[in-house]
């Protein structure tokens, strides 16, 4: 059950407690500028439900991260397309889930995500995958704006 709502439709935010313990909901507009709001929402309430602060920084980035991928890779309609994000604690394990609209334009970024989890799956620890994609980066053209760091990054730094 949901505690608040705010009453922008693409503000909406509501924190409570469900039947699986503490959670977060938003919802976020296709637009970069939501980034900021999404960050300090996550922050918020991981820092209320007592998460030591490196938990904090670490399970925000991963929030932030996969929304972003979200916008990045969303098929947005109309102004009330939106991004889903629900962040919930169950005992000693944080869910964090992203939903976007997508369509057959999609499918690319889907079939991409789906190598990139493979790829990284493909070495032993998170740390290998991360750097190796830090040096695949480093030789790309410096016009080539897709670093496909984030995912990695994710399973790195966030250890998903």
């Amino acid at each position: 059950m949901y505690a608040s709502w705010r009453s922008n439709p693409m503000s909406d935010k509501a924190v409570g407690v469900g039947s699986m313990g503490p959670e977060l909901a938003l919802r976020v507009a296709s637009d970069w500028g939501e980034m900021g709001r999404v960050n300090q929402a996550v922050s918020d309430f991981l820092e209320g439900c007592d998460l030591p602060p490196e938990a904090v920084d670490k399970y925000t980035m991963v929030a932030c991260e996969l929304v972003e991928n979200g916008i990045k890779c969303g098929h947005f309609n109309n102004e009330k397309d939106s991004v889903s994000v629900r962040v919930w604690i169950s005992g000693s394990t944080i869910l964090v889930l992203v939903t976007n609209p997508v369509s057959n334009y999609t499918q690319t970024y889907l079939s991409e995500l789906d190598r990139t989890i493979q790829w990284v799956r493909g070495f032993q620890a998170p740390f290998e995958a991360y750097i190796a994609r830090l040096k695949a980066i480093y030789r790309k053209p410096l016009d080539d704006d897709k670093s496909g760091l984030g995912l990695v990054w994710i399973t790195y730094e966030g250890q998903a």
